[in-house]
């Protein structure tokens, strides 16, 4: 870093990959400098209009930056997460982390090696309406329904992979005890792998949580809902909206339910999730907190996805467990 400006590098530039690109952009502790694809008029495309340099190799990239975010394909996230923070370069990762747990393992070891930091892009957790889940002392009950219409992107790994992952880390962070039953069906529609799948998962704290994940569907929904003991938050990750149902007591003395508003929507531009989660990267980058989503995190879902799916009998994108 210099002058206390992170510089910044993207790796791939498909859809998500220019968002970041524009994200990076646009904070004012960071700089996006240059941009890599093995596609160079699409990284040209993307980098140009924020004035960052096209990369002819990934090497040179890494010859320019202090941090990059890799938005590649899944089965290249290890390898080139490996290179950048080999070169002590730190680094925000897409979700999942990577193929395989084996992979997943080599990144946390490496980046910890090198003392950079490495963060993986479960973005959900910045989004506004999951502050909700905050207020939640004790789950009970987790109910959650994230369905989309099919995609044109992502097909090299399943729904697990590719939609429940998301909810699966907001599950983990709300409840830090051990799974002890896990239940789960699948089956493909569009594609050879889970397009639609829903698990059931019993926490050894006795939260049970039910999740449906499809990619298959008429309409897109992201809602999450946590029961407490007298408490409710429903979250929409979609308005980034959510509202906490609590019982209390009222002034006649007669049980009451008040409701608290949590977000301010999709209409504030700073509270878009990615924007939030590359400022928070970039203060882990300078050095003013943890990552939010470490490679140790990464790798905890990573590890319940791959149960979940071994549970479907179906395997990872690579066929690895």
């Amino acid at each position: 870093m210099s002058e206390g400006i992170l510089r910044v590098g993207v790796v791939g530039t498909g859809a998500l990959g220019s968002h970041h690109a524009r994200v990076f952009a646009g904070l004012p502790d960071a700089k996006l400098v240059s941009v890599f694809d093995l596609d160079p008029v699409k990284a040209k495309s993307v980098g140009e209009p924020f004035g960052a340099e096209t990369a002819g190799s990934l090497a040179e990239l890494i010859d320019r930056i202090d941090a990059a975010v890799v938005a590649v394909p899944t089965v290249a996230h290890a390898e080139v997460a490996a290179k950048l923070l080999g070169a002590g370069r730190h680094v925000l990762v897409e979700k999942p982390i990577t193929s395989t747990l084996e992979d997943a393992e080599a990144l946390v070891a490496l980046a910890a090696e090198k003392h950079v930091v490495l963060q993986v892009g479960h973005v959900e957790r910045f989004n506004p309406a999951a502050e909700a889940l905050q207020r939640i002392g004790t789950p009970r009950f987790v109910e959650v329904h994230r369905l989309s219409p099919f995609p044109n992107r992502s097909l090299d790994i399943d729904v697990i992979l590719d939609l429940m992952i998301h909810d699966l880390d907001l599950l983990l962070a709300l409840d830090k005890s051990k799974a002890v039953q896990i239940d789960a069906v699948g089956v493909p529609v569009l594609t050879d792998r889970v397009d639609i799948a829903n698990v059931r998962i019993r926490f050894e704290s006795g939260l049970i949580a039910n999740l449906t994940a499809s990619r298959v569907s008429a309409e897109k929904i992201r809602k999450f809902r946590v029961f407490g003991s007298r408490l409710y938050a429903s979250c929409d990750f979609i308005t980034r909206k959510a509202q906490v149902a609590k019982l209390v007591i009222g002034e006649t003395g007669a049980p009451e339910i008040r409701m608290e508003a949590i977000g301010s929507g999709t209409t504030d531009p700073e509270s878009e999730p990615l924007r939030r989660q590359a400022k928070a990267f970039v203060g882990a980058c300078a050095g003013r907190h943890a990552p939010v989503v470490s490679g140790a995190d990464g790798l905890a879902v990573l590890r319940m996805a791959k149960e979940i799916l071994d549970k479907m009998g179906g395997m990872g994108p690579t066929g690895q467990s």
